[in-house]
C-alpha cells in the first residue's frame, strides 16, 4: 500500500502548491497576450514546476501501485485525495465549506469503504 500512499501524498502536494501559488499570481486575464504572459510566469515559477514534478513522481508510484495490485482494489483509495485537498483547503487557503460539501465527503468515504471492504 506505499505505492498508494506515495501517490496521494504527491498528488496532493502537487494540488496544493498549485493552488498556493496560482493564488499568489492571481486570476487568469482576459486577454490572449496576458494568458500567455500569465502562463509562462506560472511555468516558470520554481514552486509550480515542483507542483509538475511531484505529479510524474506521483505517477510512478502509481506505476508501482498498479503492477502490485489490482486495479479495483487501489483505485478507490484516489478518492481520498479530493478529501484530502479540501481539508488543507480549508486549514490553508481559508476556503469555504457547506453543510452539502461535508456530506459529500462523508458519502466519499463511505464508498472508499464500501468498495474496499465488500
Amino acid at each position: 500500500m506505499w505505492y498508494v500512499v506515495g501517490t496521494l501524498v504527491f498528488t496532493i502536494y502537487g494540488q496544493l502548491i498549485l493552488k498556493w501559488r496560482l493564488n499568489i499570481l492571481g486570476e487568469m486575464p482576459i486577454h490572449l497576450i496576458d494568458k500567455i504572459k500569465f502562463l509562462l510566469k506560472a511555468f516558470l515559477d520554481p514552486f509550480i514546476l515542483s507542483g509538475f514534478f511531484s505529479a510524474f513522481i506521483a505517477s510512478i508510484f502509481w506505476m508501482g501501485a498498479m503492477t502490485k495490485y489490482e486495479i479495483t482494489t487501489v483505485y478507490p483509495f484516489m478518492s481520498l485525495a479530493p478529501s484530502i485537498v479540501f481539508i488543507f483547503g480549508i486549514l490553508l487557503f481559508n476556503e469555504t465549506f457547506t453543510l452539502g460539501k461535508i456530506i459529500g465527503l462523508v458519502l466519499i468515504i463511505i464508498g472508499i469503504i464500501l468498495t474496499v471492504k465488500l
